[in-house]
């Protein structure tokens, strides 16, 4: 789609340690989470990069009925290169390969996931997996910040599959 930039990758597997919460839109306890998570950091060893991952792991039905009390989990990671050394009150995550839609995110606009899942999605011929979901938060995010970026990645399938 011309005017939504977006690009397809297909991920290998990866690791990460972090924590976790469940959570619901209502009920949302993602500053807890990451006011948690933030001050551990500096016990993960064998870190990939300086950035941080957001990811959700949602039911099978979350996206099939909307009901903003329904719970998922929400992790806050941060990737590693070995699956050793794990903090204590850290947990391991691995994230099976699949294929992502990703974009490219800037502002602080959460209107952008309607529009992925309602438009972009169905108009290029996918449809969300059952896989999870995941923000990367880099060096320029910022929280609530119109200045704010991240990617975004949606698991995907074709249509149909």
């Amino acid at each position: 789609m011309a005017n939504f930039p977006y690009r397809l990758v297909q991920t290998e597997p990866k690791i990460f340690i972090g924590i976790h919460l469940e959570m619901s839109l209502i009920q949302n306890s993602t500053f807890q989470l990451w006011s948690s998570f933030r001050p551990m950091l500096n016990q993960i060893q064998h870190r990939i990069g300086s950035h941080l991952v957001s990811l959700q792991v949602y039911p099978a039905d979350y996206f099939f009925r909307f009901e903003p009390n329904k719970t998922f989990t929400k992790w806050a990671l941060a990737e590693v290169s070995l699956a050793t050394d794990i903090p204590n009150g850290m947990e391991l995550f691995t994230l099976e390969a699949g294929q992502y839609f990703v974009y490219d995110h800037k502002g602080a606009d959460t209107q952008i996931f309607a529009k992925i899942f309602g438009e972009i999605l169905p108009k290029e011929g996918f449809m969300v997996d059952n896989r999870p979901h995941f923000e990367v938060l880099g060096e320029r995010y910022k929280v609530n910040s119109p200045d704010s970026e991240e990617e975004i990645w949606i698991p995907i399938k074709k249509l149909n599959s």
